[in-house]
């Protein structure tokens, strides 16, 4: 027998079916969480970076004052190694947005080169909580185009450089974003394309939400200075002028050297082209000539500052230098941290700190 529906059934019927269509659930927006690589020689919870700032020796303190960095160059060692370094230049790192620049150990095997690397995280593992992806990394990696960027996530999944710095910045500003870009191998002529091309989209960018350079966005790089010696580095000898007491001041001196010649004062391109002709092989620029793991990230940064710079001379500004041989070394042992590699004289690394800024 045919139902013959009355029109207040048909409306029940409709009425039932929205609401059972409305409680459906949505498909669900999956969050790819960016885990930590080092979990050893970084602090991972609260508590921890607590007790390392509470154990850093604040006298004799190169804190900056003045107008916030626009860029700033932090190593990425062990924190019981690089110890007070890391609060000295990161503090002064007032903006909310950072574009984080690192050293990308393991592009070579993974054969990426010549283009700067992205991810697609949806956030990255904090100390206090995770840390949200800046909008601009779309509109950055849109400006540059497949000839400048690319994104790969395996690449970034295994690098710890710019997690070492998260929990300081977390740590004097809860509110941060991030856009992580990392830096493989490039000739010299390639880093000044890229960072021309980033300051460029960077510029558009800032332009288009209102940032100002140093208050609203802000340019943070690293590198660990020269790895020295020739103990437990994979067979390699970066002992340039040995590894006694005679080689290890040589050694200094010539980080000293370059710092002053390349980073400290005015901003150049000929200083950025001069740091190149330290660190690379003039034959090959994948080989070493001075064992700065940033003789990329260091140059395209400086680049990118460079270009970017349209308010008077950009200026470095050293807030100190330091060694895994020669630091205070603050105690984490008890912290559930230790140390990634040793630190004897015959196996040691450099750290450098500088902020950038108008004088």
């Amino acid at each position: 027998m045919k139902v013959q529906w009355k029109i207040p059934a048909l409306l029940l019927l409709a009425a039932v079916f929205c609401a059972c269509k409305s409680g459906m659930p949505e498909k669900a927006t999956v969050v790819r969480i960016r885990q930590l690589v080092d979990t050893v020689g970084f602090a991972r919870y609260p508590w921890q970076m607590d007790s390392i700032m509470s154990r850093i020796d604040r006298k004799g303190w190169n804190m900056s004052t003045g107008l916030p960095w626009k860029m700033v160059i932090s190593p990425h060692d062990d924190y019981t190694y690089v110890g007070k370094l890391y609060p000295e230049i990161l503090s002064n790192v007032k903006a909310d947005n950072l574009i984080l620049i690192g050293v990308a150990h393991k592009a070579a095997s993974l054969g990426i080169e010549n283009r700067l690397v992205f991810d697609s995280y949806s956030v990255w593992k904090g100390p206090w909580g995770t840390v949200s992806i800046s909008s601009a990394r779309e509109d950055l990696l849109k400006l540059l185009g497949e000839q400048y960027a690319i994104v790969n996530d395996s690449l970034q999944s295994v690098e710890h450089s710019l997690e070492a710095l998260i929990p300081f910045l977390q740590f004097y500003n809860r509110s941060i974003s991030i856009v992580p870009v990392l830096v493989p191998a490039m000739s010299p002529e390639r880093m000044i394309e890229c960072g021309s091309a980033f300051s460029e989209a960077i510029g558009k960018v800032a332009a288009a939400n209102g940032w100002e350079w140093g208050r609203d966005f802000a340019i943070v790089a690293t590198t660990d200075a020269v790895h020295y010696g020739n103990e437990d580095w994979g067979g390699s000898d970066y002992a340039y002028f040995g590894c006694d007491e005679v080689g290890n001041r040589k050694a200094a001196a010539h980080e000293f050297e370059i710092i002053r010649n390349c980073i400290e004062g005015p901003v150049s391109m000929e200083k950025i082209r001069l740091f190149s002709n330290y660190t690379l092989d003039s034959s090959d620029f994948h080989k070493y000539k001075w064992t700065w793991c940033g003789r990329y990230s260091i140059p395209v940064a400086l680049y990118t500052s460079y270009f970017l710079n349209s308010s008077g001379p950009l200026a470095g500004e050293i807030t100190g230098y330091s060694t895994s041989i020669t630091s205070n070394h603050i105690p984490v042992d008890d912290l559930g941290m230790g140390r990634t590699a040793i630190a004897t004289g015959c196996h040691w690394v450099g750290y450098a700190a500088a902020g950038f800024r108008n004088p």
